[in-house]
């Protein structure tokens, strides 16, 4: 009976938060329902059921052959694709991007993210996957929050099959930064993720050395002052990583962190590392070596006196 009534705006908002039937039906991940929406060409009859189909002849009827505007927004400016990719609604983002006039690069207007962005949040690696099939997308949108792009997302929050799919665009930058100038590389080397800084060390592109904005911090400084050896040992694998970059509010290099904390495995450096300056000093006047000293790291004052000799000779 409802469907019989001419009257239906198809596109019209609810006063609350101005979202159309679309927007909710994709939210919810209704999938019957975002068909009969998006229109009857869409939908097959066969494999939805007789009354599926008479509902999409009658929306199609109601409608005036005319569809709904798949691209409408809300009070916050999020399309149906956007709370969709979110939710993880996955068989509704794909029924949306078939619509050739589906835009999937609309941002909301609550934090600046497209729907590219929320999936590479919320980790929902199949839709990310759908969405970079679209040609028209693009993957490197940063949020007007916090100029995070989804790359940059997926890294921090450390979806390592998301981040493996976003890098597999040559049009992603893994040099992205953040507005506080955090790189992909900088959040997963801080946070110990170990898999994501493989693949992202992969990249030729990828520059090692790039400090955040914040404390001056490079990748290799981070896992120093955090203990993490192992992710010093990967960083340092890369020939082009500079060792001897101080962070900007302290003047500590990352040898000084692993010198304050007693840590001998790193102090050796991996073979064929001979380039890193055991006598660079903080801004307070401390050297690895006085750090090592202090705290009664006799061993690594031993090596890092071993390597002073070796780069007097």
């Amino acid at each position: 009976m409802l469907l019989r009534n001419k009257d239906i705006q198809p596109d019209q908002q609810d006063p609350n938060f101005g979202r159309t039937a679309l927007s909710w039906a994709a939210g919810n991940g209704h999938e019957g329902v975002v068909r009969l929406f998006l229109g009857p060409r869409f939908v097959n009859p066969g494999s939805i059921g007789r009354q599926w189909g008479k509902a999409a002849r009658a929306v199609d009827n109601l409608f005036g052959g005319r569809y709904v505007n798949p691209n409408s927004t809300c009070d916050y400016c999020r399309t149906p694709l956007s709370w969709a990719a979110e939710n993880g609604h996955g068989g509704v983002v794909k029924l949306l991007l078939k619509r050739e006039n589906v835009n999937p690069n609309i941002p909301d207007t609550t934090y600046g993210q497209t729907p590219l962005s929320r999936a590479a949040e919320t980790g929902h690696h199949g839709i990310v996957k759908l969405l970079l099939g679209r040609k028209d997308v693009n993957p490197d949108i940063p949020d007007t929050t916090y100029g995070q792009t989804p790359l940059l997302w997926a890294a921090g929050k450390g979806h390592e099959g998301t981040v493996k799919l976003l890098l597999g665009r040559k049009d992603v930058d893994p040099n992205c930064s953040s507005q506080s100038g955090r790189t992909p590389l900088s959040c997963t080397a801080e946070n110990g993720q170990e898999g994501i800084v493989k693949l992202l060390l992969r990249r030729k592109d990828v520059n090692p050395n790039i400090p955040d904005t914040k404390y001056g911090q490079t990748p290799l400084s981070q896992p120093a002052e955090n203990a993490h050896d192992e992710m010093m040992k990967l960083l340092l694998g890369r020939k082009d990583v500079n060792p001897n970059i101080p962070v900007t509010y302290n003047g500590r290099t990352p040898l000084s962190w692993v010198a304050e904390n007693g840590h001998e495995g790193i102090v050796k450096l991996p073979p064929g590392r001979k380039d890193v300056n055991p006598n660079s000093s903080s801004k307070s006047g401390q050297t690895s070596l006085t750090l090592a000293a202090r705290n009664r790291h006799h061993t690594v004052a031993e090596l890092l006196q071993t390597q002073h000799s070796r780069q007097i000779l």
